[in-house]
């Protein structure tokens, strides 16, 4: 049903003309799309979206000789979507990215991180330093603490996701992928013609929509939650990490602000290149994908001319 709702998108397979491909990880079947050849560049989304979110990011960085591999998160796109809240925990979806890593036994990788791309894919990235070339951090976070003061809000934020309002407004009314995306890119009205849609279909009830409610609460509000653990452990191995390093930020990110956020990564990885400012709330690439891109790969021709990494 989900495929069928995109087929129908008109002017769809132009935005996405990408093969989909599919691996079994964990017992949970993940769709992703590889395309091009080279070093391989790993494109992580966080919630509600999915690979789509990169559709302008894929076609230049494999025009500029990279293989490029965008899975969807067990729980969101065209990958299948568990019906259960234990399916869901942090340390189980850095485990679903990491049998995918290896069954497509990806080498020299750089690791681009998204909103919850980011403790995902970080903590696979400090878990298996020998895979990964690079790292690039985008609108996300790494620390125990919350990641901005909006999540400490009782409205609109903790009150979305009590136990009964928020399977209620994500779940049953899908209002995080129908209002929270959109409101969170700057061209809206280019994204509500373009965009919107692709987001819509892929969650089409409320019992595909679980992770959108769910994995907000893994976001750890005190000492107490049960990330505090994972998210103490992914600060100090990031303070660490020598890996090369890229941030990119969208300079009207209201709720992930550059001021605070970009700047405690570099504070965290000193040795990071940027904070590199584009134009985008906290869905950047939907506004400055080709320009992200060209970040990325200046970037990386970067490291190829030093012989690094």
């Amino acid at each position: 049903m989900t495929v069928n709702a995109l087929e129908s998108i008109e002017g769809f397979h132009d935005k996405w003309p990408f093969l989909a491909r599919y691996a079994r990880v964990n017992g949970w079947r993940m769709h992703y799309v590889d395309e091009g050849a080279g070093d391989p560049i790993l494109l992580l989304h966080g919630n509600p979206t999915w690979g789509f979110l990169y559709r302008d990011v894929i076609p230049p960085l494999v025009k500029c000789g990279r293989r490029v591999i965008v899975p969807d998160m067990i729980g969101f796109g065209l990958s299948e979507k568990p019906a259960r809240e234990q399916a869901h925990t942090l340390d189980g979806h850095i485990a679903n990215l990491t049998g995918l890593v290896r069954q497509l036994d990806l080498q020299r990788l750089t690791v681009v991180c998204h909103d919850w791309g980011g403790p995902t894919g970080l903590g696979f990235a400090m878990s298996n330093p020998a895979q990964v070339r690079a790292l690039t951090v985008m609108s996300t976070w790494a620390w125990p603490t919350p990641p901005a003061e909006f999540h400490t809000r009782q409205f609109p934020w903790r009150i979305m996701h009590a136990p009964l309002v928020g399977p209620y407004l994500l779940g049953r009314h899908n209002v995080l992928a129908r209002r929270g995306v959109y409101l969170s890119v700057v061209g809206r009205d280019k994204f509500r013609r373009e965009a919107q849609a692709a987001y819509e279909a892929v969650l089409p009830d409320a019992e595909t929509r679980l992770l959108t409610w769910v994995w907000p609460r893994w976001i750890p509000l005190n000492d107490t939650a049960r990330a505090q653990a994972r998210f103490a452990w992914l600060e100090a191995e990031l303070a660490k990490s020598k890996l090369p390093t890229l941030i990119i930020w969208g300079r009207e990110d209201e709720v992930f602000d550059a001021a605070t956020f970009a700047e405690r990564f570099k504070r965290l990885m000193p040795h990071a290149d940027g904070p590199h400012m584009v134009t985008g709330r906290h869905f950047l690439q939907e506004d400055s994908g080709p320009e992200i891109a060209s970040l990325i790969t200046t970037f990386l021709d970067g490291l190829d001319k030093k012989g690094g990494a």
